[in-house]
């Protein structure tokens, strides 16, 4: 019998009917990992998220159904204090070996801070944030009396970019540790690149450079469209493809496809892109584009890995760690001009980036993320 099995782990996060991006794909991801190592795991979600007012989607729910041999309570409120207290007051009671906590963005810091105070108060559970940023991307007046009330009942950080080890470690001096995000190998075996194609109502003939999830202006969409519009490329038979939701004004966005004249250029699929349908974009590219501004870690090059596609991102916070520049795609300053050269480049020369996908993509597997918590918490 494996010795985990009688371990108790609550899982402190977005979860299905959630979407919540790759943070509900990853917690679920995560719970299955712990459970096939022998835990008993139970992931404790929202009730409401983000108050209406706040969330820049269409809709903070997905119709897919549930995944399979989970345990999801759906009963956290956001924004109710009368509820931090009572899922405080119930996880203290259930008293778990561990609850692991996602932290992410601020605006969870009083919900989550004072449920973790109240657990803490049973001398028993051990906590660990697993902190996608520390420093968020969008900054607000409240980020840093908020994040320092979350941090306090923290017993240990775990990080997926050294840059937010780094981050966290200016901010509290607990013990904090670095362990790669996992592949995202949860969207389904890889599809013949026609067939990904025909699904899509894709030109087979022509390449496809793939911009793919939430569009906020970190990303640096505007810096793709404007090297998308470099003269050079119209020599090739090549679409972008901007698959991903707006959380955000579209309208900037879709003036510069007018004003660049890329309307037949540019394939805009920008409503929410269901699990099911993520493996069909991904097959159906040649190239991940990933020109962000800013950046920790980012789920989209795990998706990249785990269907072995070249990827190009911007030398900004953890993307150039997993990416080397050269073997898996291509690592270029965050302006328009470097990466229109990069693109012409993947183009004009064809580099063949497979081998060197399939060794890196090594490094990211889920065994290793389970292993990495069992040490900290042995």
């Amino acid at each position: 019998m494996n010795s985990n099995q009688q371990k108790k782990i609550a899982l402190l996060g977005s979860a299905h009917p959630l979407r919540g991006g790759g943070i509900s794909t990853f917690n679920e991801r995560l719970a299955k990992a712990l459970q096939e190592n022998g835990y008993d795991v139970e992931i404790f979600s929202f009730s409401l998220q983000y108050p209406t007012l706040f969330f820049p989607g269409k809709s903070q729910f997905t119709d897919e159904p549930a995944p399979e041999n989970l345990t999801i309570h759906s009963i956290v409120n956001s924004i109710n204090p009368f509820n931090w207290l009572k899922i405080g007051k119930i996880l203290k009671k259930k008293a778990p070996d561990l609850i692991i906590v996602r932290y992410w963005t601020p605006f969870m810091a009083p919900c989550f801070g004072t449920i973790l105070r109240k657990v803490k108060k049973n001398k028993r559970t051990k906590i660990i944030c697993i902190a996608d940023n520390i420093i968020p991307h969008e900054r607000h007046f409240f980020d840093t009396i908020f994040t320092k009330y979350f941090v306090k009942p923290i017993d240990v950080f775990l990080t997926m970019s050294k840059d937010v080890l780094t981050d966290v470690q200016k901010v509290v001096t607990k013990p904090s540790f670095f362990t790669p995000h996992p592949l995202y190998d949860n969207y389904g075996e890889p599809l013949d690149r026609d067939a990904a194609c025909d699904l899509l109502g894709l030109d087979k003939t022509q390449k496809h450079f793939l911009f793919f999830g939430f569009i906020r202006a970190y990303k640096g969409l505007d810096l793709l469209i404007d090297a998308f519009a470099d003269e050079r490329l119209r020599e090739f038979p090549v679409k972008l493809i901007i698959a991903g939701e707006f959380y955000e004004n579209e309208k900037p966005y879709l003036d510069a496809i007018e004003k660049h004249h890329l309307q037949n250029d540019v394939i805009l699929h920008t409503d929410f892109i269901s699990n099911d349908n993520v493996k069909n974009y991904f097959c159906a590219a040649d190239l991940i584009v990933q020109p962000y501004k800013n950046a920790t870690q980012s789920g989209v090059t795990q998706i990249g890995y785990h269907f072995e596609k070249p990827m190009l991102v911007t030398d900004v916070g953890g993307l150039a760690e997993i990416i080397p520049d050269g073997k898996v795609g291509y690592v270029v300053a965050p302006d328009s001009h470097t990466i229109a050269d990069a693109l012409v480049d993947f183009l004009k020369n064809n580099p063949d980036f497979s081998s060197g996908i399939r060794e890196e993509k090594q490094k990211y597997t889920w065994d290793k993320l389970v292993m990495a918590i069992q040490s900290i918490t042995a």
